[in-house]
């Protein structure tokens, strides 16, 4: 497994990402990594190191790159709340172009095969969730994330894989509205509900009095098989 730090060109800003290749002799498919609301940590790389374990590239941007004190990112911020400051500050949209300009950069290296998912965790598991809007995007898989509203469900074209905490309604509370509206549409929405986890259960394993561990054996390994499915 060989990793690093890239910095990826976005419009006129560059996107600094965590980038790991995976040990395979053929050529692999992408998952970009969105970050929490707490911006590119090392957590965040940690789960792109356990992706590219399972065989795929995983990049992992920092979303808010060229945006901190002296055009620094998530590093060059003083404390948590000013991270979370900075990632609440990006648009929709700004969001988007910049995973548009990651997922084309990835999808081009030569150890790729050209095909591509998304996973995200909170703030990113919302940001997954309305990414599998974009054309050519194979999969997104969202962990504890708000779903999109109604009418850019309507524009959900990858499959999309859930996965939440029973003890997370602000969350919760998002998901029959989805997959009422996407299994009319007739797109894959598969969401899962783990009882007793909360909030952020991958993360935070040690709580909860084993619930949120509990999660994690259930959802982790669901997880690679929906990536491994829909990547092939």
């Amino acid at each position: 497994m060989k990793a690093g730090l890239a910095a990826l060109k976005a419009g006129d800003s560059e996107v600094n990402s965590w980038v790991v290749y995976p040990q395979r002799r053929t050529k692999a498919p992408v998952v970009i990594v969105i970050q929490e609301i707490f911006g590119l940590t090392d957590w965040i790389r940690g789960v792109a190191d356990q992706l590219a374990k399972e065989g795929f590239i995983a990049v992992a941007p920092d979303l808010v790159s060229g945006m901190g004190p002296n055009g620094g990112g998530t590093e060059s911020a003083a404390s948590r709340d000013d991270v979370v400051k900075l990632v609440r500050g990006l648009t929709p949209e700004t969001a988007t172009a910049r995973l548009d300009a990651v997922r084309q950069w990835a999808v081009k290296l030569p150890s790729a095969n050209g095909k591509s998912a998304t996973i995200g965790f909170c703030w990113g598991g919302g940001r997954s969730f309305a990414y599998a809007t974009q054309p050519g995007l194979a999969a997104a898989v969202v962990y504890y994330g708000t779903s999109p509203e109604e009418p850019e469900l309507a524009k959900v074209k990858a499959p999309v894989l859930g996965l939440y905490g029973g003890d997370d309604a602000r969350v919760t509370a998002t998901i029959a509205p989805a997959e009422t509206e996407l299994k009319k549409l007739g797109k894959t929405y598969e969401p899962h509900v783990f009882e007793g986890a909360g909030h952020g259960f991958l993360r935070a394993q040690e709580d909860r009095n084993g619930a949120n561990l509990k999660a994690v054996k259930e959802a982790w390994p669901r997880t690679i098989a929906f990536l491994r499915e829909r990547l092939k």
